[in-house]
């Protein structure tokens, strides 16, 4: 019998995580204050906990998971690694396929693996709740689950569109005991003042950040948990490469592409990583961030000083970015609808290590339901897109010949997106290509530094 997956004991979850700085050619660029000047990690400790901040700023390479946190892995960790041999089978390509699947975890995505950390450290220092924004919810769902874990309430800012488009997240968030906002709201005068120049507005992960932040920095007793972009979010998420490098020992082999989608970049980072050092030391290896055309970040952006956030409440951060007030189609891959990308992933795509494709809405699905009729998985909207630019390399190599080992990031199921599918399956999704006119308009906006 062919080897399908590999496995690895709880005694092998992750006793540190990796923190890229350590290893990156070129130190990153300072965080910004309004004035334009470097802020103090002080700056941070309205809206974070002592042990988060020191993450963020740190250029250690390994950093110590406490125990509580490496026991609430345990309920999901490590994740499988698969090998989808049958599609290499249905492509007819002569590329090896794995793919890691953190749709394992309670909530259905990697989200879980920053959650736990944010809500134990939180929960360490005192802290009694903790707000949040969320795009399609899977952020929506970890935090809410780590709050309930740890004993944080917690109150999650939701992009109204996809609130609206996904009402089984907003479900399972308020089971596990969260209050879930539509964003923009009123209850917050970032959210008003959105309302009083669009009361339609669908929203965008930049204003629910805004409302999120404003809240927690108005409440010594609440913090800030976000899902992505920040150095503290990717360092936890490096328990994925990290078991995954592991597994490839297990099975042999090595991957020549790791593919994974890209909103804020906690996923590609978490998956890319740990494996950095080797594409350093000269591994034919590349990594490869998949962005929808609705809002092409990577590919379309500009790398410049950007806000974090649509009402810049934010530190200012040197990133890929179509601008803080940018608001993206209403795609169903809500994790991808952001303005920015991690300082860490725009820095090393900057400089030549990572690359970055754009691919449409329509031809995501289509690969999706080709992955979950030859793997079994629903993958979610977001992983669809990793899955296409896999597939089309796949089948390139079946034109080339070429027998390359091709590696992706599964990073959630598709079960709370069927409704998605369902406009997918009767020809009701369109393909968003964002016309430059209306990148030039958002990065128009663009601070001044």
């Amino acid at each position: 019998m062919q080897k399908l997956k590999y496995l690895l004991d709880e005694s092998e979850i992750p006793t540190h995580w990796y923190n890229v700085v350590a290893d990156l050619p070129n130190p990153p660029a300072p965080t910004l204050g309004p004035d334009g000047n470097p802020i103090s990690p002080d700056a941070l400790s309205a809206i974070f906990p002592d042990d988060i901040i020191e993450q963020e700023v740190s250029s250690k390479r390994w950093i110590d998971i406490p125990a509580p946190i490496r026991q609430a892995y345990a309920l999901y960790r490590p994740s499988p690694l698969y090998r989808a041999r049958r599609l290499e089978e249905l492509l007819g390509t002569p590329a090896r396929i794995y793919y890691k699947y953190e749709g394992v975890s309670p909530t259905g995505s990697h989200k879980s693996n920053s959650a736990l950390a944010q809500a134990y450290f939180n929960k360490k220092a005192g802290i009694k709740k903790v707000t949040t924004e969320t795009g399609a919810g899977q952020w929506g769902s970890a935090i809410a689950h780590a709050g309930s874990y740890f004993g944080l309430k917690v109150k999650v800012y939701m992009v109204k569109v996809s609130y609206e488009q996904k009402p089984f997240r907003k479900s399972l968030m308020h089971t596990w005991g969260a209050e879930v906002i539509p964003s923009p709201s009123d209850q917050t005068a970032a959210g008003r003042q959105i309302l009083d120049q669009d009361p339609k507005s669908p929203g965008s992960l930049g204003i629910a950040i805004s409302e999120a932040v404003e809240e927690a920095a108005q409440n010594a007793d609440t913090s800030y948990t976000l899902g992505s972009v920040l150095n503290h979010v990717l360092l936890h998420q490096s328990v994925i490469g990290l078991e995954a490098k592991k597994q490839f020992a297990l099975a042999g082999d090595f991957p020549n592409a790791i593919y994974a989608p890209c909103g804020g970049g906690s996923n590609f980072g978490g998956v890319t990583f740990p494996f950095l050092e080797d594409k350093l030391e000269g591994k034919d290896l590349r990594l490869v961030a998949v962005e929808p055309t609705s809002c092409p970040t990577l590919t379309k952006g500009a790398y410049a000083y950007d806000f974090g956030d649509t009402a810049g409440l934010t530190p200012l951060m040197l990133m890929y970015t179509l601008g803080h007030d940018f608001v993206p189609p209403s795609i169903h891959a809500g994790g991808l609808r952001y303005h920015g990308d991690s300082p860490l992933v725009s820095q090393l795509h900057h400089e030549g290590l990572v690359e970055a494709r754009a691919v449409g809405n329509v031809s995501t699905f289509e690969a999706g339901v080709a992955f979950a009729k030859a793997e079994g998985i629903v993958p979610a909207p977001e992983s669809c897109h990793a899955i296409r630019a896999l597939i089309d390399d796949a089948i390139e190599c079946k034109s080339s010949k070429e027998p390359q080992c091709l590696f992706m990031n599964l990073s959630g199921h598709g079960h709370f997106d069927m409704a998605a599918y369902d406009l997918h399956f009767s020809g009701q999704l369109q393909n968003h290509h964002l016309p430059q006119a209306e990148i030039d308009k958002a990065l128009a906006n663009l601070p001044k530094t």
